[in-house]
């Protein structure tokens, strides 16, 4: 599967495009501090990123050399770190991007006073894999959210794995940090549903078979022009530029299961 950058401009548009609150504590430095120190720790690399500000602290201890990030602590302008971004696998980024509007999409459906009780975890590997350091455990935690609902800071942490197994997949979980308890996937694959209407995901179904617009249309009983439409939306909802894209998103996203 080709790396599909319409994923991350999805990612891009959920978390920047939010209705941010006025911010009522200035405690920025705080999870800065908190970042740095974890780093110190675990010599692993943390990039906090504010999606207020569209602006990302990265630390990287002795792991950071493998995404050949600076010793010093550093600022980029974005919220989204594309200098790991650009060394990850394409299949595997597509599917951390995935993961992490699934878990944004779960958390809508929980209390928000519960959001930080829950992280993701994914094993993703580097675009060369033969690389010592191939295998990658990466998590997400959102630290801070505003009364409104909207997310303003996320940590996400890179360090390496030990379980270098091939297999296909970045084993992607949602977990309650708190509990231990894993997510089942259906719990938060089937809110991505709610990006595209029933009948979409009808007509996108049957594009994804290989029938052409007149063949749906007399399948369904609607006009052509209502198919042709309703794949127009499909396109424009999921950020793709073509149906066949759009089959891809859906299947990895969990939208289809063909």
């Amino acid at each position: 599967m080709p790396q599909n950058p319409s994923i991350e401009d999805q990612l891009m548009t959920t978390f920047l495009e939010q209705k941010f609150a006025a911010d009522e504590s200035n405690d920025i430095e705080m999870y800065k501090q908190f970042a740095a120190n974890y780093v110190k720790i675990e010599q692993c690399v943390a990039v906090l990123s504010d999606y207020q500000s569209d602006c990302s602290y990265i630390y990287a201890g002795s792991f950071g050399a493998v995404f050949g990030l600076p010793v010093e602590n550093s600022v980029i302008d974005s919220a989204f770190e594309e200098c790991i971004f650009t060394k990850i696998h394409p299949e595997d980024l597509v599917e951390r991007h995935i993961l992490e509007l699934n878990f944004y999409q779960f958390l809508k459906g929980i209390p928000q006073e519960e959001y930080s009780n829950y992280s993701t975890s994914s094993r993703i590997k580097m675009k060369d894999s033969a690389e010592k350091n191939g295998y990658i455990n990466h998590r997400t935690i959102y630290l801070k959210t505003f009364s409104n609902g909207s997310i303003s800071l996320s940590l996400c942490l890179y360090a390496p794995s030990r379980d270098v197994q091939p297999r296909p997949g970045i084993d992607a979980r949602i977990f309650n940090i708190q509990t231990g308890e894993i997510i089942e996937d259906e719990k938060y694959k089937n809110n991505a549903k709610a990006i595209l209407s029933k009948r979409e995901i009808e007509v996108l179904t049957s594009v994804a078979k290989g029938n052409k617009s007149e063949y749906i249309a007399g399948e369904m009983n609607i006009s052509v022009y209502t198919v042709r439409r309703h794949r127009q939306n499909i396109i424009d909802k999921l950020k793709v530029t073509n149906t066949a894209e759009a089959v891809q998103t859906a299947i990895v996203m969990g939208v289809l299961s063909l």
